[in-house]
Formats: structure tokens, sequence, C-alpha cells
């Protein structure tokens, strides 16, 4: 009878093990994926594709706000790259990101909402957030447009007419050595002289 004991302790104590590790380990991979902001957005894409109802539609917003507040981060690390000045840009795209976490995680709220009605009747003013949201990026990325240095028409043009010439003196140059390979001003007949040509005659002369 102690040895059916020993064994079911040591069981349940293996089972509960598992269930700990399991547990532990799904929150670890969750953590990871909600750091990933690639990951966190593929998974809150396809969730947002196969839900229904209300919760589709909030599924919707945070797709939509995750997306704009991605596109904001990329035009300040361009930003960033392009001239090294950090200025004031950054400072307000953190106020905005922070509004964003916010909105955010009361759409993450409005997710376990089980009153359908209740849902419905909050959709709209949380949809008018994320829209001032993505609104604040816009407007921002078109702040980052205008600072950056584009081409212009004339630019490209003389880019253009450089490269043409370039290209024309490459192949100016393969043509020439392929000519030097060739041989052709070695072994090309040399015409006989005029000299050459007299001393003939007079011998043909005097004969």
């Amino acid at each position: 009878m102690d040895v059916l004991l020993w064994i079911l302790v040591s069981l349940l104590v293996i089972v509960a093990v598992s269930v700990t590790t399991v547990v532990l380990l799904v929150r670890w991979v969750v953590r990871r994926i909600r750091r990933n902001r690639n990951l966190a957005g593929a998974m809150l894409r396809t969730r947002a594709r196969f839900a229904s109802g209300p919760q589709r539609k909030v599924l919707a917003l945070r797709v939509r706000l995750g997306e704009a507040l991605d596109s904001g981060q990329a035009a300040v690390d361009l930003t960033a790259q392009s001239n090294g000045a950090r200025g004031e840009l950054p400072r307000l795209f953190r106020r905005i990101r922070e509004e964003g976490t916010a909105l955010d995680l009361q759409l993450r709220l409005m997710e376990s909402e089980t009153d359908a009605t209740v849902l419905a009747d909050e959709l709209p003013a949380a949809g008018h957030r994320v829209d001032q949201v993505v609104g604040l990026v816009r407007r921002l990325r078109a702040a980052v447009a205008s600072g950056l240095t584009a081409p212009t028409d004339d630019t490209l043009t003389a880019l253009h007419a450089d490269v043409d010439r370039e290209v024309a003196a490459l192949h100016a140059g393969v043509l020439e050595l392929q000519r030097l390979n060739r041989g052709d001003d070695r072994f090309a007949p040399t015409p006989p002289s005029t000299t050459a040509a007299s001393i003939v005659r007079d011998k043909g002369t005097r004969s």
C-alpha cells in the first residue's frame, strides 16, 4: 500500500512539474511574440481575419493602429539615418506612441467584452480615437518627407547624361582593347615606299 501511495505521489509531482513547465514556456513564447512587432502584427492580422462579430471590428482597429505606429517609427528611424538630427520629431512620436499604446490596451480590454450591445456602443468612440492617432502619424510622416532631400528632374537628367558618357567611354575602351589583341597594327601590310618603286622602274629601263 505504501508503494502504491509513493507511486501516486510521484506521478502527481511529475504532472505538476510538467504542467508548470508548459505554462511557463507558453508565457515566455507569448512575451517574445509581443516584443517582436513583426510576429505580433502577423498574429493580430490572422486573428482579425478569422474573427467574427464585434470582436473582428475591434481586432481590425488594433491592426490599423499598429500599422500606423509602425509606419511612424519607420519614418523617425529614416530621419535619424539620413541626417542624424533627432530634433523634435522623435519626442513627438514618443508621445503619439504612448497614446497609441494606451489606446491599444483599451482595445484589448474591449476584446474581452462579452456583451455584444455594450461592445457595439463602444466601437464608434474607439474608431474615432484610432482615426485621430492615424491622422497624427500621417502628419508626422508628411513632416519627415518634407525634410528629406529628394532628387529633382534636372539632377536625374544630369546624372543620366553622365552615365551615358561613362558607358560610351567604356565601350570605346573595349573596342580599342579588342583591336590591339587582334594585332591589327602589328600585322597590317605596309605600302612600298616611293624610293623603292623608282629603283625598280630604273632597273627595268636599263635592261
